[in-house]
């Protein structure tokens, strides 16, 4: 279940150091995204024995705070409940990342009392729009209904948009943040080109600093809180 691991983050989780896990299976095939080895090199990624990060993990449990369980798309592990309930059985706070095409398995973890903080990925606007973010024609319905449990499930959360150029334009973001409203957390992350799923995004430069001030100034307005990430002349800005 487990193919890979960050034994310490200070990024993943707003003022939290994690462990970060992850997962391998996923049902969409986002051409930016930069962990797509483990779908279609999983050989080369061989599990990882839960018992060694679990000692890990309790060995240095006087600084770290918690663990994030990151893909891939964990909601689609057989094992996730299991191993969500041994990291809160360690006294370990418990975060999960999510693209949301399974809200009962989010619901259900919720319920349970497992999970402390969701963040999901909300990559378009709710239209015909998304599939040009996932490559493939996903349920916007589950989706959709990822979004408004999480958003009235009591779960500290936020959700976040990867912003890519010849993917997303300026309005496809501000849709996003007039669709969340003043109540929510939006997090808009910069591209990073590096190493994409679709090498022809290698040669995509990121939206520039600019352009992504204009982007999330527009933006604000309608969400409560707003974080850019990955703006490395600001830092991360947030408003």
């Amino acid at each position: 279940m487990i193919h890979g691991i960050t034994p310490t983050s200070f990024l993943d989780w707003d003022g939290q150091i994690v462990t970060v896990l992850f997962t391998s299976r996923c049902n969409f095939k986002c051409p930016f995204c930069h962990n797509w080895g483990f779908m279609e090199n999983l050989e080369k990624y061989p599990e990882k024995d839960w018992q060694k990060i679990k000692e890990y993990m309790e060995t240095h449990g006087d600084f770290i705070d918690g663990v994030c369980i990151t893909g891939g798309e964990p909601t689609l592990e057989p094992g996730l409940e299991k191993l969500l309930r041994e990291v809160k059985n360690m006294g370990l706070k418990a975060k999960l990342d999510t693209n949301g095409t399974r809200p009962e398995i989010i619901k259900h973890l919720v319920e349970k009392d497992l999970l402390d903080y969701i963040a999901m990925d909300f990559k378009m606007p709710l239209d015909e729009r998304y599939s040009r973010a996932v490559a493939i024609q996903p349920d916007i319905e589950m989706i959709k209904a990822s979004i408004d449990f999480i958003r009235n499930s009591g779960i500290s959360h936020e959700f976040r948009t990867t912003m890519v150029p010849t993917i997303h334009t300026k309005e496809d973001i501000v849709d996003i943040a007039k669709y969340l409203g003043k109540n929510e957390y939006l997090v808009l992350q910069q591209f990073n080109p590096t190493n994409p799923w679709n090498p022809e995004l290698k040669n995509v430069k990121p939206f520039t600093h600019e352009e992504v001030i204009d982007i999330a100034g527009a933006c604000e307005e309608y969400v409560g809180k707003l974080k850019i990430r990955g703006l490395k002349e600001l830092g991360e800005l947030i408003t």
